[in-house]
């Protein structure tokens, strides 16, 4: 991620939640996950989310044993209300992209409670990777 970015600091945060996606060297990639059409996913979370998350695609987020890997950062309010990113790994269904698009929707961490189906696909990534996302 660049370092010039604009990034919403923790306290505040960002007004829409921000749903990164990986297409690094293993995420998005036919090779390392076949039978997956990765750009129509990632087209249809940004269609299903125009104006309701930020959905945003990023290079490796260094947990390529578990591709495809999307994070869910909470809104302002979210954070506000307790959430906190939320990593998921081996989305590489369209049912699990359509229960992320619905959470979201309903408000995202903090806001809406998860569906349960994705405690599947839940996992925490060392704090180096979580610290270089959240910055």
């Amino acid at each position: 991620m660049s370092r010039h970015s604009k990034k919403a600091t923790p306290e505040t945060g960002a007004p829409r939640p921000i749903v990164t996606v990986c297409r690094g060297c293993c995420c998005g990639t036919p090779a390392k996950v076949p039978r997956l059409d990765h750009e129509a996913q990632l087209t249809d979370l940004r269609t299903q989310l125009a104006g309701v998350a930020m959905v945003r695609r990023t290079d490796c987020l260094d947990a390529c044993e578990r591709a495809n890997v999307i994070v869910i950062q909470p809104s302002a309010e979210g954070r506000r209300a307790g959430g906190r990113p939320v990593w998921l790994g081996q989305v590489n269904d369209p049912e699990a992209a359509a229960d992320i698009t619905t959470w979201v929707k309903n408000g995202g961490p903090g806001l809406a409670e998860a569906p349960g189906i994705l405690d599947l696909y839940t996992f925490s990534p060392s704090r180096r990777v979580r610290h270089e996302l959240e910055d």
